[in-house]
């Protein structure tokens, strides 16, 4: 039986705000697959972008347990985090968050510069997945120089160059136009049912959104709302 990408019981996360003690997730328990789009859904405040921190370590629960692709997130050192991130995790912004002085290609071989590996080793791969996102055309192009829903395909392909078993998806359409974010939607769909066995978990909130996704869960309060 192949175990699941995500497998998180009874989570507990708690923030000060003044004089106030902020419970974001309230004994949150959720298991989740690969090779499959799945949206979280929920009112402002409810602990989505605090779920989302904390499957991608970086953010810990006060307590409860949180298994990422075979990885027992709690338990890792600072550094092995940080490696679990890099070679894990694939992060996508609602800002895209691209390096202004870097060309489409450089900002998506990035992750490979900060694992060890030169911008000049990495240039074909990086070439190759934006050419897979629509944009193999635009690679020496700057940030300036793109769209919005450009800049957002190169950080689509930026998240896979160290071939992420999860790619974490905040908002990637609040900044876009409704035609270009359904394009960006349909994009997240095809990456996650390739044949990588990938999980692609999307934070929204916006409802038509969540309707690309083959699963929704809905958080609420802090929990997972059956």
């Amino acid at each position: 039986m192949t175990a699941p990408a995500i497998e998180a019981t009874d989570l507990v996360r708690e923030y000060r705000m003044g004089e106030e003690t902020v419970r974001a997730l309230d004994g949150l328990t959720l298991r989740l697959d690969g090779g499959q789009f799945v949206s979280v859904v929920g009112p402002s405040g409810a602990g989505k972008s605090t779920l989302l921190h904390v499957i991608g370590a970086l953010d810990a629960p006060d307590s409860g347990r949180i298994v990422v692709s075979g990885s027992d997130i709690g338990s890792l050192s600072d550094d092995e985090q940080s490696e679990f991130r890099r070679r894990t995790i694939g992060f996508i912004f609602q800002f895209f968050n691209l390096v202004p002085t870097m060309s489409a290609w450089e900002n998506v071989a990035l992750p490979r510069l900060l694992d060890g590996t030169s911008l000049r080793r990495s240039k074909a791969d990086a070439v190759a997945l934006l050419d897979r996102v629509g944009l193999g055309n635009r690679a020496g192009h700057r940030p300036s120089e793109l769209s919005g829903g450009q800049m957002q395909r190169v950080a689509i392909a930026r998240s896979l160059i160290m071939d992420p078993r999860i790619v974490l998806a905040d908002e990637p359409t609040g900044n876009l136009d409704s035609h270009t974010g359904a394009a960006i939607l349909g994009l997240l769909a095809e990456l996650a049912h390739d044949d990588s066995g990938r999980l692609v978990l999307m934070v929204t909130h916006d409802t038509k959104a969540a309707e690309f996704a083959d699963t929704t869960v809905t958080v609420r309060d802090g929990r997972i709302d059956a």
